[in-house]
């Protein structure tokens, strides 16, 4: 077998550069774990890309198990784990849970009562002809008004329940004519389904010049371009005269309403129908 010189002074060609090396200074380029057949400088050589190495790893991982036993069932789970319902259960191996037991409490509780009914009673009536209406005035909702002792020939009438009556009265704060409620200017007002309110424009203040209070499902009513909203609604009177009133009773899914004065813009405000 025929052997090789030193080559300690031999010269080599990087097979990358061409540049001349002393030929123990060439050293294989290594790809993918493994001499590629090249030999290069050693300040040109490449380190080895690891993604050269891409499936030489095993990067499974897994999750199924072979020849499985899983939970048998629903009451099966509490007798494992002392279910039975949670403390105080015996496992399948014996164990007893304890010391489960446990207690909270709320706080403090504040209940508020409203008062959401009332009952009126009309006694002591007694006519020949009919007796006309019977109209009581409370500020309760849901009324129950139950005539007794009641005698006369004929019909006994209607029987009106204001649920609540606002006073109505006119001011121009500065930026012109404004309803006010009650004295609030403008006041957004809740009213309540299958009640009735009446809206007072007796004060002088409504009638000079005549501010006829209205409804509308449009803000600002016809001046916003909608229109009256009249179910329910009755008026009475003048503005600004005595018993001059707007009243409604407030139809069952009743929308948002708005009340304006259908002579003038800009006075009215807003009457949510929860």
């Amino acid at each position: 077998m025929s052997s090789y010189a030193s080559g300690k002074h031999a010269f080599g060609f990087c097979d990358r550069t061409g540049f001349r090396y002393k030929l123990r200074d060439l050293v294989p380029q290594i790809e993918a774990g493994r001499p590629n057949g090249m030999l290069v400088g050693k300040d040109v050589v490449d380190v080895d890309n690891p993604q050269w190495r891409l499936g030489l790893i095993n990067m499974s991982d897994p999750q199924a198990l072979r020849d499985p036993r899983p939970d048998g069932g629903f009451h099966q789970s509490r007798e494992l784990y002392a279910w039975n319902p949670v403390g105080g259960g015996n496992t399948a191996m014996g164990s007893r849970t304890v010391g489960l037991d446990c207690s909270g409490h709320v706080g403090r509780v504040e209940v508020q009562i409203i008062p959401v009914s009332a009952t009126a009673t009309v006694t002591g009536v007694s006519g020949t002809t009919n007796l006309g209406n019977i109209s009581v005035e409370t500020n309760e909702v849901d009324v129950n008004v139950s005539p007794t002792g009641v005698a006369n020939t004929g019909a006994v009438g209607d029987v009106l329940v204001i649920s609540d009556t606002f006073a109505i009265t006119v001011s121009n704060p500065g930026s012109g004519n404004k309803f006010y409620i009650d004295g609030v200017q403008q006041a957004t007002v809740s009213l309540t389904e299958n009640n009735t309110y009446r809206f007072d424009q007796s004060d002088s203040s409504n009638g000079s010049p005549l501010h006829p209070l209205r409804f509308s499902t449009t803000s600002d009513g016809t001046w916003g371009g909608g229109s009256e909203y009249t179910t329910g609604v009755v008026t009475s009177g003048t503005p600004g005269t005595a018993g001059a009133y707007t009243q409604i009773t407030v139809a069952f899914g009743a929308p948002t309403l708005y009340y304006y004065c259908s002579n003038h813009s800009g006075m009215g405000g807003q009457a949510n129908t929860p």
